[in-house]
């Protein structure tokens, strides 16, 4: 799949290009559909497959004290939307000035000029320009004025909620990371660079590796089973998501200990891959209550794993 970021650095229209336009964060089912479309379209007509979207998110730039954490780091989301078929993603530079863009503008300069667009596809709520005063009604009109086709995808609903970013990010930050599975048709994961921490884990005999997550939206504090992803393996654990209140700690952390794993790997980036919430944050009286605690929660975690292989 080809990345091209900036909009000056789009090359010369490939063979009838057929798109979507949008943030898609968390790529979830209902984003999955709209790719699995463009590309279906784009086979259909021996075409490219576009996806064309922005960095950083808009909240980030239009209002930045209402953008929410990531569900998904721009290199996830490049992977997942190559593994719904798409051939080319086009990464604008999301700035003010493109913010105050009119819709035309951008559909006459962008989307025709410099794509050369023949078929779109969006979701039901879409709407792009300054002030998102281009609707999907307005994208048409200009469909039928540059002699390009709009496809509009249904709301996707699943166990009688709509399948939406904002949705499965309450439903993580409930911790409720397996009704999160079942919208975004795969195990939550976070990734991020092993940092140094307090040792403690270490100190109990349980060692862990401590995840810069400052980018990413972080699941509810708690103990859950989790796949670590590191260099290119897959190994079991368990993480605890919390402020360690047994230590007195009083800032936020995601500690994963790896099942039978000793390298020393700070400053590598790993993913985790929560599949089941174990328990909740709990303040034990002593580091023996806590040890105790801790081997009930990995002979927990590796039932939880035997059931869910990845």
């Amino acid at each position: 799949m080809q990345i091209i970021r900036g909009t000056k650095h789009i090359p010369e229209p490939g063979p009838y290009p057929v798109m979507t336009i949008g943030n898609f964060d968390g790529v979830h089912l209902g984003h999955q559909i709209i790719f699995r479309r463009v590309a279906e379209i784009a086979r259909q007509n021996n075409g490219t497959a576009i996806v064309f979207t922005f960095e950083p998110h808009p909240l980030k730039i239009i209002a930045p004290d209402k953008a929410p954490p990531l569900l998904t780091s721009f290199r996830k989301k490049m992977e997942l939307m190559e593994q719904c078929g798409i051939d080319q993603v086009v990464c604008a530079d999301f700035t003010q000035g493109f913010a105050d863009q009119q819709p035309r503008e951008f559909a006459e300069n962008i989307l025709v000029g410099k794509i050369g667009v023949k078929e779109i596809v969006v979701g039901y709520d879409y709407a792009f320009g300054r002030g998102r005063e281009g609707t999907i009604s307005y994208l048409k009109k200009m469909g039928e004025e540059f002699n390009f086709q709009v496809h509009v995808i249904d709301p996707v609903e699943l166990e009688g909620h709509r399948v939406s970013s904002s949705y499965v990010r309450e439903l993580i930050e409930e911790g409720d990371v397996t009704r999160a599975r079942d919208f975004l048709g795969r195990h939550y994961s976070i990734q991020g660079p092993v940092v140094h921490g307090h040792k403690t884990g270490r100190g109990i005999g349980f060692p862990t590796a401590n995840i810069d997550t400052s980018k990413v939206q972080i699941p509810g504090t708690g103990v859950y089973a989790v796949y670590v992803t590191s260099e290119g393996k897959v190994y079991s654990g368990v993480v605890n998501i919390g402020f360690n209140p047994t230590f007195n700690r009083d800032r936020l952390s995601v500690e994963v200990h790896i099942f039978d794993f000793g390298d020393s790997i700070y400053g590598e980036e790993i993913e985790v891959a929560f599949i089941e919430r174990i328990r909740g944050e709990i303040q034990f009286d002593s580091a023996k209550d806590l040890v105790a605690q801790i081997e009930k929660d990995i002979a927990t975690a590796k039932t939880i794993l035997s059931r869910n292989p990845i």
